[in-house]
């Protein structure tokens, strides 16, 4: 089965989609003659010209009303927000506007459009520019949340948001776009609401998404030389979120450990973690365990940086205190 980055598979599902569908076009900051901030638009306007890749005005509310305006009309535009952190300046075309026109027309008007952003921080891009706000759309009825970890996922998720008749946040996470791994050279798609179980284990249970469903699977090989069996599921969309899958996961190992790099105040772990004590409590063995990022603003420092995100030590020591007698461990992180 061939290889594929990250970035390279979202950019093939998006040639993909422009080449088979018209109406499929472009529109950002920078994403036209300089090929977008993260090189995932380079060559598309030379492929598809200058109305179908359409370099915009730094004017994020701007950008995304005319793509809610163009997906009523019958077009399916995919944004380039280039950060999530400047999906702020948009959330009212967002949540007011994107999530809610489909309902409130009883059906009639589809906004078929997509909003890629890119999260998360460990660039040294400081407070304002490595936030981790994904889980504020996963909270609005009417938006669907993509959170692809793998190039597989990333070429299958965003195959599927171009045939989507409601407005798609792609999510996508700057330390993911150079990571490798198999893409089947046939047609494939991944739905949205179904997690992957990508580790089988009989112990606990680690639930990530994005960069933590790396960290997960990572933390699950360390664990396996301890004796410890752990099993890694990965959520790829949070809404919908396949919440059956990880109660079944939770139902054969009793444990549940949910990591993700966001603040743990409020965070969609404490969500998780909710869901499951209602629907599985009767086999948990130990309270569902979070492991999240640092209630602070991402320094801008490496060495400070570092310190504000999960590393796979967290997850480790995390999971051992789900177990007899290791809680302490954890307490001291």
């Amino acid at each position: 089965m061939p290889e594929m980055t990250y970035r390279d598979a979202i950019a093939e599902a998006l040639r993909e989609g422009m080449r088979a569908d018209p109406n499929v076009f472009l529109m950002g900051e920078d994403i036209g003659a300089y090929g977008g901030s993260y090189v995932v638009t380079k060559g598309f306007l030379d492929e598809f010209g200058e109305n179908r890749v359409r370099d915009t005005p730094i004017a994020e509310s701007g950008i995304v009303g005319a793509a809610v305006g163009a997906a009523m009309a019958g077009m399916r535009p995919v944004v380039e927000m280039m950060t999530i952190n400047f999906s702020l300046l948009a959330i009212d075309q967002i949540v007011n506007h994107a999530a809610k026109l489909l309902y409130m027309s009883g059906g009639q008007i589809p906004v078929p459009c997509v909003v890629r952003m890119v999260t998360g921080g460990g660039s040294q891009l400081g407070a304002q520019h490595s936030q981790n706000l994904e889980a504020w759309y996963a909270r609005v009825p009417g938006l669907l949340v993509a959170t692809p970890s793998t190039p597989y996922d990333a070429m299958g998720l965003m195959r599927e948001a171009l045939r989507e008749r409601n407005p798609v946040m792609f999510i996508e996470h700057s330390l993911l776009y150079r990571r490798k791994g198999e893409v089947p050279a046939g047609w494939f798609t991944v739905p949205m609401g179904k997690a992957a179980v990508t580790r089988e284990g009989k112990d606990v249970t680690i639930a990530g998404y994005l960069r933590t469903a790396m960290l997960a699977e990572e933390a699950a090989d360390r664990l396996e030389r301890e004796g410890i069996d752990a099993e890694v599921v990965d959520l790829r969309t949070l809404r919908p979120l396949d919440l059956d899958t990880i109660v079944a996961s939770v139902q054969k190992t009793n444990r549940l450990v949910v990591v993700e790099d966001a603040w743990r105040t409020g965070g969609f772990s404490s969500e998780i973690c909710q869901l499951v004590s209602e629907q599985a409590w009767d086999d948990l063995d130990a309270p569902p365990t979070r492991v999240n990022g640092a209630d602070v603003p991402a320094p801008y420092a490496r060495n400070l940086e570092a310190l504000a995100y999960p590393v796979v030590e967290d997850i480790v020591a995390a999971v051992r205190a789900t177990l007899p007698g290791a809680r302490a461990d954890y307490a001291r992180l």
